[in-house]
């Protein structure tokens, strides 16, 4: 039980510390979009760096990952097509949103609550090396072309590839496929550039939610419960749903693919949506509400399946 609150405790602490920052005016008025931006151009990248190059690449195609990616591409789609049916939301909102609906806190809140329900942190590392390598990118792909100009359309299909978080991923994908050691000089100071990347980006999202409407309020309020039901309750439902019965997973297995996918929407997702200021009250509102409800769903996974 002191992973799962002390995983959640730090994340409200960090966040309240950027709203309370905000409050005091501390700060000037961009710093939120500040600190995002260093997020996503300098610390993440270290940090997916960091994280892929001591990974092992060949958990990407356990079984594993037939639950995990398709749970979380399915919420993805389902998200898609029933909010362009039913707001026409633009191709941008809709990648947001997807995400939104998709893409779970792996990294610190996955760790800490693998540790604690499953006793094996490695159970985190198939669904956070599907989402940096292929659901992130795909998502900054639709987010990157809709703030390009008219470009040539080779550009446009290239552009996703120049994106600090591919790169990012790119460099620790080969380290680990060479096995290659970095050494010190050139180790230290991506560790000390990648330890900026989840303080920055909960930071900016605390100072985000000063001054802010109450969440899932106004003519969005549809978009973000949709997302926040598909992100809680029917990715662990589908993970479940896939791993039993596609993968043939059970016991511990299934327990830790059901886990992995109840876990809230990551604020990585804030960073994309404010760094090309495309759906982020929507990416807000859902980091925040799914935060919450996944409280008492992961408690629920642990109890039935555990």
């Amino acid at each position: 039980m002191n992973g799962v609150v002390g995983g959640f405790a730090a994340l409200a602490t960090v966040i309240a510390v950027g709203w309370l920052v905000a409050r005091t005016g501390a700060v000037g008025r961009d710093a939120a979009a500040a600190l995002s931006r260093v997020s996503y151009f300098v610390a993440t990248p270290a940090l997916l760096l960091l994280t892929l190059a001591g990974a092992d690449p060949g958990v990407l195609v356990s079984p594993a990952l037939v639950a995990t990616a398709g749970s979380a591409v399915l919420c993805a789609l389902l998200f898609t097509a029933l909010a362009r049916w039913r707001w026409r939301l633009r191709p941008a909102e809709l990648a947001a949103g997807g995400l939104a609906a998709s893409y779970v806190n792996a990294g610190n809140l996955g760790v800490p609550i693998a540790v604690y329900v499953l006793d094996d942190a490695s159970f985190v590392a198939p669904v956070l090396l599907f989402q940096v390598l292929v659901l992130a990118p795909v998502g900054l792909a639709v987010l990157a072309g809709s703030r390009a100009a008219a470009r040539p359309r080779w550009q446009l299909v290239l552009q996703p590839l120049t994106t600090p978080v591919v790169v990012g991923c790119a460099l620790g994908v080969l380290v680990a496929a060479t096995g290659v050691q970095l050494p010190a000089l050139v180790l230290e100071p991506v560790e000390l550039t990648a330890g900026l990347a989840v303080p920055a980006a909960l930071l900016a999202y605390g100072m985000s939610l000063h001054g802010a409407p109450r969440p899932a309020s106004g003519e969005g309020a549809g978009r973000v419960w949709l997302a926040v039901a598909l992100k809680t309750l029917a990715q662990p439902a589908l993970a479940y749903a896939l791993g039993r019965w596609v993968a043939g997973l059970d016991g511990v297995e299934l327990l830790a693919v059901t886990v992995t996918s109840a876990l809230p929407t990551a604020q990585n997702v804030f960073v994309y949506a404010s760094t090309y200021d495309r759906g982020t009250l929507l990416v807000r509102d859902v980091v925040l509400l799914s935060t919450v409800l996944s409280v008492p769903v992961l408690l629920g996974i642990a109890l039935l399946l555990g």
